[in-house]
């Protein structure tokens, strides 16, 4: 982002460069005061947290590493004061740990202030602006990175670690060319598929199990959308077996909810892999998607009865089995289509479309967004997106009725039904 004509201008003087390095050493001498003060509200012992300064100290860090910067181009003045503020610090230090405390987290703020000059000099304006709210933020973050440690499990760590690794490394190194007569894509599309919707997957995961816990289904339903809808309905399909009324009733909601959002991740997954797609799948999915999210929310109102939240599964999404797995169905997809649309052409892409949507969509409709299949028309490929999308909520309303029982859950796959007759509406009048 560039700067405006009179930011530019203002940026080139040196009183205002000082002005702003002056204004944000002092806002981060506040937030460090305001951090230390909720320290000793939390304490259970009687030694308060000792600090290097004041407020008025980090501003003078930052008016100090501007001037030093400023006098000398050849940046000795510049290391020598900041050599001189370590020294400083280490001996702060020294003198906690004579105190049993060890948090370090003053003295790298106050090394950060000192970068401010630089930061402003050497940089656009917007990086010392994010500087600044990213240490505000971590310092604000102290509850949450307390519950987070307290709650995450070891293990997903690990995963997410293994995964990262794969996706940084291995992803680069696959070839991006086709390896194979009967593979209609390359197996670097391939793995961009698999990180896609892993990635969105597990946003979905890590905001139900450990940023938003505790709250109600409707949230339940709506974050299961994001990386399963059909597993969220059988989770909550079985929670509502047996139970009052007013919880199933609460619970069927929550479920078509969870149907709502596959629509929007769909979309999602279209904008990031292959947005050609979009033209025809837009508005069906944002009027469907939509639509079933608004209903929930309308029909959530008129319930007298809350209900406490329920988990939509505890699997973790990323786990490296899961990855394979998906990456072979995919390839498997990949196949299948291409050999369904050599034989039979568009009407028997089709219809393996409706029979995909009893199982799980997402490699069949990866295996369109990313297979390059040049004998079918884009608005044949759409149509089968649409196709599957619409089955799969069949599927979803046997499993409610199967799973949660008639007398439970009849209007949610009634809700379903719907849904599905009017996708499959759509996804055949895109195919004609």
């Amino acid at each position: 982002m560039n700067d405006t004509p009179l930011m530019a201008e203002l940026l080139s003087q040196l009183w205002f460069r000082f002005l702003l390095v002056t204004l944000f050493g002092f806002l981060t001498g506040l937030e460090i005061r305001e951090y230390l003060l909720s320290l000793r509200r939390d304490q259970t012992t009687t030694t308060p947290h000792i600090s290097p300064g004041s407020a008025r100290t980090y501003t003078f860090i930052a008016i100090l590493g501007f001037v030093f910067y400023e006098l000398d181009p050849n940046l000795r003045l510049y290391l020598a004061g900041f050599a001189g503020l370590l020294l400083f610090f280490g001996l702060f230090y020294y003198h906690k740990l004579q105190e049993q405390q060890r948090g370090i987290l003053q003295p790298l703020i106050g090394l950060i202030v000192y970068s401010y000059g630089p930061c402003l000099s050497l940089q656009p304006l917007w990086f010392l602006v994010l500087l600044f709210v990213t240490t505000v933020f971590v310092l604000n973050a102290r509850p949450l990175t307390h519950r987070l440690t307290e709650t995450i499990d070891r293990q997903e760590l690990v995963t997410l670690a293994k995964f990262l690794l794969l996706a940084a490394v291995v992803l680069p190194l696959m070839p991006d060319q086709q390896v194979f007569p009967l593979l209609p894509t390359t197996p670097f599309k391939i793995w961009v598929g698999v990180v896609t919707l892993s990635a969105i997957s597990y946003l979905g995961y890590i905001l139900q199990r450990y940023l938003l816990p505790g709250k109600s289904d409707l949230v339940t339903g709506l974050l299961g959308g994001l990386y399963s809808s059909t597993a969220t309905t059988v989770v909550l399909a079985r929670r509502s077996r047996g139970g009052d009324p007013a919880t199933a009733k609460s619970l069927g909601l929550a479920i078509v909810a969870a149907s709502g959002m596959m629509y929007l991740r769909l979309l999602i997954l279209i904008a990031i892999l292959n947005r050609d797609f979009l033209h025809a799948t837009t508005a069906p999915f944002l009027l469907l998607g939509g639509g079933a999210i608004l209903f929930t929310l309308l029909a959530k109102k008129r319930l007298t009865t809350g209900t406490p939240s329920t988990e939509a599964g505890n699997r973790n999404p990323l786990e490296l089995g899961t990855a394979f797995l998906f990456a072979g169905l995919f390839v498997m997809m990949l196949v299948l289509t291409k050999m369904v649309l050599h034989q039979f052409g568009a009407p028997g892409l089709q219809a393996l479309s409706f029979a995909v949507g009893f199982t799980d969509i997402d490699p069949f409709v990866l295996s369109l967004l990313k297979g390059e299949y040049q004998a079918t028309g884009l608005q044949e490929l759409a149509a089968a997106v649409v196709i599957a999308a619409g089955s799969n909520n069949f599927l979803k309303a046997l499993y409610a009725i199967l799973i949660g029982g008639w007398c439970q859950q009849r209007s949610t796959a009634l809700v379903l039904c719907i849904l599905g007759v009017l996708t499959l509406g759509y996804g055949v009048w895109l195919a004609v």
